[in-house]
């Protein structure tokens, strides 16, 4: 297959300054792929470089590529012969590892990189490209029965994934989700393929509610009635909506002696928080943060039908109306997950 020298990209060149420019194709390393791209997936940090310019700890200092939850095809296979053959379609690891992790846990290097990134410098480039050149270790080969658009959701459904491994064992168990976005309704999704016996989701907005009822909440709460959170009394909880509100919400949900993974990104500093209850309740306060091989459990749970997701995905616009799938992704009130097509 012929590789253009150029190809259509979404680009955050500073805060409200996001646009769809052509970018240049670099030239594949031996142990690197080329990736026609097919969805991306538009997540929180790169809606937080486009309004902030910044995610997090992450400040965008020249202008980077988006996009880390992306799927497509490989145009063309790794010079090395490793990884996929050309024409195997495949969805895509994010992570660099560096040296110096916990054993087991390569998420937590202190030196690794992620597409579409800019914690370090120079950035690391993401995918929202039609051509991406990818390290072929980074590519998961996709079974004939998943659909690419619904393999779009693999990377956040693989954090979802890995939030509820932190959560231990939930069969049979209480459980409430504080935020309900994508990644809240994710969690959901995972947790009731787990076997939770309930699942109480919450959230500030009705559409959220909808989506994570469709896909397996057996109650919601809405975000403002404190004194019903507090009552849920939830083995687990999950904190996904990156507030220190949720956070307190979680708090006051959890059972005396339960767990509280806290997935969503709270902004950098210093934050309000709850511990005089949490020390009290003796509840466990415990960090999740992207996800390691969870990815190959989330193709094959999602290729046999065990994990259901559909109605995660409300929105789907061409790359090159990428303004408008970023606004629509900002909404929360009326969206879920929204994907470019590339």
């Amino acid at each position: 297959m012929s590789i253009p020298t150029t190809s259509l990209a979404v680009v955050a060149h500073a805060k409200d300054d996001l646009r769809v420019e052509q970018h240049p194709v670099p030239t594949p390393q031996p142990e690197e792929a080329v990736i026609r791209i097919a969805f991306g997936g538009v997540c929180g940090s790169d809606l937080h470089y486009w309004t902030h310019g910044a995610a997090g700890e992450s400040i965008l200092k020249a202008p980077m590529v988006l996009g880390h939850e992306i799927v497509g095809v490989v145009a063309q296979q790794a010079a090395d012969g490793s990884g996929p053959a050309e024409g195997t379609r495949v969805a895509v690891h994010p992570a660099t590892p560096s040296a110096g992790h916990p054993e087991g846990r390569p998420n937590l290097s202190p030196a690794g990189t992620y597409l579409g990134s800019a914690a370090r410098v120079p950035h690391t480039e993401g995918a929202f490209t039609e051509y991406a050149v990818l390290p072929a270790r980074m590519l998961r080969a996709l079974p004939d029965s998943l659909d690419l658009r619904d393999a779009a959701i693999v990377e956040p459904a693989s954090v979802a994934w890995h939030a509820v491994s932190r959560a231990g064992d939930v069969a049979g168990k209480r459980v409430l989700v504080v935020g309900a976005g994508p990644i809240g309704s994710l969690i959901v999704a995972v947790a009731k393929r787990a076997g939770a016996a309930e699942i109480v989701a919450v959230d500030m907005h009705d559409k959220p509610l909808e989506i994570a009822t469709a896909v397996g909440a057996t109650a919601t709460l809405k975000a403002d009635d404190l004194d019903a959170i507090a009552a849920v009394e939830a083995d687990v909880v999950f904190e996904s909506s990156g507030s220190y509100r949720g956070l307190g919400s979680a708090v006051r949900g959890a059972a005396r002696g339960g767990r509280v993974v806290m997935v969503g990104l709270l902004p950098s500093g210093e934050q309000p928080a709850l511990i005089s209850l949490a020390i009290t309740r003796e509840l466990e306060l415990v960090g999740s943060f992207r996800f390691n091989d969870e990815i190959d459990e989330v193709i094959a749970a999602l290729a046999d039908g065990s994990l259901e997701v559909g109605p995660v995905v409300t929105h789907e616009f061409p790359a090159a109306d990428a303004l408008a799938a970023f606004e629509a992704a900002r909404d929360s009130a009326s969206s879920g997950k929204v994907l470019l097509r590339f």
